[in-house]
């Protein structure tokens, strides 16, 4: 069991049975929880690599439980709702998640999301080796640090937030539509991916900006996509 530790919060025990079946089989270590209460004790105590989230809970449910976990971990979280509604994945997403999947889901689609997140994690890891620093007018990214700073101020981003940021800064005045962001920063086929872009965006012009409705540094370029002047 070298792959990481992985914990599959959901009150259904068969659901959790079966995701446990088919990360202990790809060589995961597996934790589980039935509530959201206990699965943010455990990302307390536990090295959790990767969080597997169930919406409806009882005790603190899966929303409740991302919004406290983004408060002292950065881990890649995939939320699962049985509900199909757009609002749905905008809200889940909002709360840092970094991937939404509806049930029922095939176990295999799953495995395949976390092993790309857990992908994703580790680029992101090794890019931190790199001291470069990208500056874009008062925002500022350190990359060996992971840090980003607005007139001096540090702000505290998700890794995908600080992914998207990179992309936008390293490319000076470059326009890039969402779906191409999708594909750059996720590492995936582009699909529906506009909405899941769009709440990134508006998150982090609500960490970065002053007035997110007019925003200095991320700028939309109508019909197009997004990019950041120099």
């Amino acid at each position: 069991m070298n792959g990481g530790t992985i914990l599959v919060a959901d009150d259904d025990s068969e659901i959790r049975d079966v995701i446990h079946v088919y990360l202990r089989n790809e060589g995961y270590r597996v934790l589980e929880a039935n509530n959201g209460r206990q699965a943010v004790e455990l990302v307390k105590t536990e090295p959790v690599r990767l969080l597997i989230l169930d919406v409806m809970m009882p005790e603190m449910d899966g929303i409740q439980a991302c919004l406290k976990i983004r408060e002292i971990s950065e881990i890649p979280i995939i939320m699962l709702s049985a509900k199909q509604e757009d609002i749905d994945k905008i809200q889940g997403l909002s709360t840092g998640a970094d991937d939404y999947v509806s049930k029922p889901f095939s176990p295999l689609e799953l495995i395949a999301r976390v092993k790309a997140q857990l992908r994703r994690q580790s680029r992101t890891a090794k890019s931190e080796a790199d001291t470069s620093i990208l500056v874009a007018n008062d925002l500022q990214i350190d990359i060996a640090r992971h840090l980003v700073t607005v007139k001096g101020l540090e702000v505290a981003l998700t890794p995908l937030e600080f992914a998207i940021l990179e992309l936008l800064v390293t490319h000076p005045g470059q326009v890039f539509h969402a779906d191409k962001i999708y594909e750059k920063v996720w590492k995936e086929p582009a699909g529906f991916s506009e909405n899941t872009v769009m709440v990134h965006i508006r998150n982090l012009r609500e960490k970065v900006e002053i007035n997110p409705r007019e925003p200095r540094y991320i700028k939309t370029v109508w019909g197009v996509g997004y990019k950041i002047d120099k």
